[in-house]
Protein backbone atom coordinates (compact mmCIF):
# COMPACT_ATOMS: atom_id res chain seq x y z
CA UNK A 1 0.00 0.00 0.00
CA UNK A 2 1.32 3.58 -0.73
CA UNK A 3 2.45 5.58 2.03
CA UNK A 4 -0.64 7.91 1.17
CA UNK A 5 -2.92 5.25 1.75
CA UNK A 6 -1.42 4.10 4.51
CA UNK A 7 -1.37 7.50 6.23
CA UNK A 8 -5.40 8.00 5.76
CA UNK A 9 -5.93 4.96 7.97
CA UNK A 10 -3.68 6.78 10.69
CA UNK A 11 -5.78 10.13 10.45
CA UNK A 12 -9.08 7.90 10.04
CA UNK A 13 -7.79 6.67 13.30
CA UNK A 14 -7.33 9.68 15.23
CA UNK A 15 -10.12 10.87 13.44
CA UNK A 16 -12.30 8.26 15.63
CA UNK A 17 -11.21 9.60 18.85
CA UNK A 18 -13.66 10.74 21.39
CA UNK A 19 -14.36 14.74 20.87
CA UNK A 20 -12.87 15.45 24.50
CA UNK A 21 -9.41 14.30 23.13
CA UNK A 22 -9.51 17.76 21.13
CA UNK A 23 -8.45 20.08 23.78
CA UNK A 24 -5.03 17.57 24.22
CA UNK A 25 -4.06 17.39 20.79
CA UNK A 26 -3.59 20.88 19.75
CA UNK A 27 0.34 20.50 19.97
CA UNK A 28 0.63 16.90 18.66
CA UNK A 29 1.93 15.89 15.20
CA UNK A 30 1.40 12.77 13.72
CA UNK A 31 3.71 11.54 10.90
CA UNK A 32 4.43 8.41 8.90
CA UNK A 33 7.36 7.04 8.22
CA UNK A 34 8.41 3.74 6.35
CA UNK A 35 10.42 2.86 9.28
CA UNK A 36 12.52 3.68 12.29
CA UNK A 37 15.94 3.97 10.88
CA UNK A 38 18.89 1.84 12.46
CA UNK A 39 20.17 5.05 14.42
CA UNK A 40 16.53 5.59 16.17
CA UNK A 41 16.65 1.93 17.13
CA UNK A 42 19.89 2.14 19.30
CA UNK A 43 18.82 5.53 20.26
CA UNK A 44 15.69 2.96 21.83
CA UNK A 45 18.29 0.66 22.73
CA UNK A 46 17.95 -2.25 20.44
CA UNK A 47 21.31 -3.95 20.42
CA UNK A 48 22.72 -4.57 16.86
CA UNK A 49 21.82 -8.12 17.22
CA UNK A 50 18.13 -7.22 17.71
CA UNK A 51 18.70 -4.93 14.63
CA UNK A 52 19.82 -7.47 12.54
CA UNK A 53 16.87 -9.72 13.37
CA UNK A 54 14.30 -7.32 12.31
CA UNK A 55 13.21 -6.54 15.81
CA UNK A 56 11.48 -2.85 15.15
CA UNK A 57 8.71 -0.78 16.37
CA UNK A 58 5.25 0.34 15.10
CA UNK A 59 5.47 3.37 16.51
CA UNK A 60 6.95 6.36 18.32
CA UNK A 61 5.94 9.20 20.81
CA UNK A 62 8.69 11.76 21.22
CA UNK A 63 8.71 15.74 22.36
CA UNK A 64 9.68 17.53 19.83
CA UNK A 65 12.89 19.97 21.14
CA UNK A 66 13.67 23.20 19.30
CA UNK A 67 17.07 23.74 18.34
CA UNK A 68 17.24 27.05 20.85
CA UNK A 69 15.74 27.71 23.59
CA UNK A 70 13.07 29.94 21.91
CA UNK A 71 10.17 27.70 21.58
CA UNK A 72 9.11 30.03 18.98
CA UNK A 73 5.66 31.14 20.92
CA UNK A 74 5.10 27.80 21.84
CA UNK A 75 3.99 27.19 25.88
CA UNK A 76 7.02 26.16 27.76
CA UNK A 77 5.25 23.87 30.07
CA UNK A 78 3.12 22.18 27.10
CA UNK A 79 5.71 21.81 23.82
CA UNK A 80 5.35 20.58 20.90
CA UNK A 81 5.21 16.48 20.79
CA UNK A 82 5.27 14.00 17.61
CA UNK A 83 3.94 10.47 17.18
CA UNK A 84 5.38 8.57 14.32
CA UNK A 85 3.65 5.35 12.61
CA UNK A 86 5.64 2.93 10.60
CA UNK A 87 4.23 1.42 7.78
CA UNK A 88 6.92 -0.97 6.71
CA UNK A 89 6.82 -2.71 10.32
CA UNK A 90 3.29 -2.79 10.25
CA UNK A 91 2.46 -4.28 6.77
CA UNK A 92 5.38 -6.65 7.61
CA UNK A 93 3.60 -8.24 11.01
CA UNK A 94 -0.23 -7.79 9.88
CA UNK A 95 -0.78 -8.88 5.73
CA UNK A 96 -4.48 -9.33 6.41
CA UNK A 97 -5.75 -5.81 5.75
CA UNK A 98 -8.44 -6.21 8.97
CA UNK A 99 -5.54 -6.90 10.99
CA UNK A 100 -3.03 -4.00 9.85
CA UNK A 101 -6.55 -0.97 10.67
CA UNK A 102 -6.66 -2.88 13.74
CA UNK A 103 -3.20 -2.49 14.17
CA UNK A 104 -2.29 0.21 13.07
CA UNK A 105 -5.37 2.02 15.56
CA UNK A 106 -4.10 0.28 18.73
CA UNK A 107 -0.28 1.88 17.45
CA UNK A 108 -2.41 5.12 17.69
CA UNK A 109 -3.74 4.89 20.79
CA UNK A 110 -0.88 3.00 22.17
CA UNK A 111 1.66 6.10 21.18
CA UNK A 112 -1.05 8.51 22.17
CA UNK A 113 -1.16 6.87 25.62
CA UNK A 114 2.32 7.98 25.84
CA UNK A 115 1.32 11.57 24.98
CA UNK A 116 -0.61 11.25 28.22
CA UNK A 117 1.69 9.94 29.87
CA UNK A 118 1.16 6.30 30.16
CA UNK A 119 3.76 3.94 30.04
CA UNK A 120 4.14 1.27 28.34
CA UNK A 121 3.48 -0.80 31.31
CA UNK A 122 0.48 0.58 31.29
CA UNK A 123 -0.52 -0.28 28.29
CA UNK A 124 0.60 -3.93 28.14
CA UNK A 125 -3.15 -5.02 28.79
CA UNK A 126 -3.98 -3.08 25.94
CA UNK A 127 -1.46 -4.10 23.43
CA UNK A 128 -2.10 -8.08 24.22
CA UNK A 129 -5.31 -7.72 22.80
CA UNK A 130 -5.80 -8.62 19.58
CA UNK A 131 -8.67 -6.24 18.95
CA UNK A 132 -9.26 -4.59 21.78
CA UNK A 133 -12.03 -1.97 20.32
CA UNK A 134 -14.59 -5.30 19.69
Amino acid sequence: MSLRKFGAIVRRAMETLPPAFEPYLGNLVVDVEEEPSGEMLRELDFSEEEIAAGETVYGLFCPIIPESSDLGGADEDNPPRRIIIYKNPLEDDFPDRHELETEIRKTVIHELAHHFGWTDRDLEKFDDNPDPFT
